[in-house]
């Protein structure tokens, strides 16, 4: 076991993803500056070991409803709430990306924003192009920051969670990790906060069937959209791509440099490429009963 994490000092090209209620204070939803500018100066040391860093980060919606004093994103329709949505992403977005691009700026980094939708991986074009796009920026040295683009995305093309995002991001790019950053140490045998008897897992070798089925739709926060389900199903786009996963505490950003020296924190997903996976299918069939 200790010789695969091991191995994780020797990737070269890494996805981490963030999401909202690890970015925010609870009590008051403000952004929590002092983690953002933690998260931001591990990433710039990541690249200056000489490897290739994407960030996929939730927040934008968070970040927009707060800038306007709105309490709920509700509507009297289910177009006006989608109208309200879209809005508040459009604000936030832009927000939470100048935080980025000044923090990113104080290590001499170059930020670089990427927006995408289901259409994105669907579409052959787009999905070349975006490939096309992420290989450029980090040929440039750049570090891509992407989220869903909330401002144009209808339940019909959204992916709906940056956990599976990230692992889009993971496979469509040919990444060696993808690293979860979650309110969770990783993956349990039930929800740690139900049941006092649930037990850590280290380890996945093999994403079967009882794996899947422990992703049980929880999660800790109201403020994110991802609980364990949607990180399992993250799993599978990942080590299907050949792409090891890690599911990791956000509670200490310091984890990421530690996982990175091979340390056994959180819970690995051993990647096991599976000829078989389509990844424009399975993002098209997302959703889908």
């Amino acid at each position: 076991m200790n010789n695969i994490r091991e191995q994780i000092k020797n990737k070269k090209r890494i996805v981490i993803k963030i999401g909202s209620s690890s970015l925010q204070h609870t009590e008051t939803g403000d952004l929590d500056y002092i983690r953002l500018e933690k998260l931001v100066r591990e990433l710039c040391d990541i690249s200056n070991q000489g490897k290739e860093v994407v960030l996929v980060t939730s927040g934008a919606i968070a970040v927009g409803k707060k800038a306007v004093n709105l309490k709920t994103i509700e509507g009297k329709t289910q177009a006006e709430a989608m109208a309200v949505k879209q809005a508040c992403s459009a604000i936030g977005q832009a927000r939470l990306m100048m935080a980025y691009q000044k923090l990113f700026a104080e290590y001499n980094h170059v930020a670089a924003q990427i927006l995408m939708t289901k259409n994105t991986i669907v579409d052959n074009l787009n999905r070349y192009n975006a490939h096309n796009t992420f290989t450029q920026l980090l040929k440039m040295g750049a570090i891509p920051v992407v989220n869903e683009n909330d401002t144009v995305a209808t339940y019909e093309i959204e992916i709906g969670d940056n956990d599976t995002l990230s692992a889009i991001v993971a496979a469509l790019i040919d990444a060696d990790l993808l690293i979860l950053l979650s309110d969770i140490d990783g993956l349990y045998t039930d929800d740690p906060r139900q049941n006092p008897e649930a037990e850590f897992i280290e380890q996945v070798d093999e994403l079967t069937d009882e794996f899947m089925n422990m992703g049980k739709a929880t999660t800790g926060s109201n403020v994110g959209t991802g609980g364990m389900n949607t990180k399992m199903i993250a799993a599978k786009i990942a080590t299907s791509s050949d792409v090891d996963m890690i599911i990791a505490n956000s509670r200490d950003i310091g984890v990421l440099h530690r996982l990175l020296e091979g340390e056994n924190e959180g819970t690995l997903f051993v990647a096991h490429r599976d000829e078989a996976f389509d990844l424009p299918c399975f993002v098209e069939n997302l959703h889908k009963k």
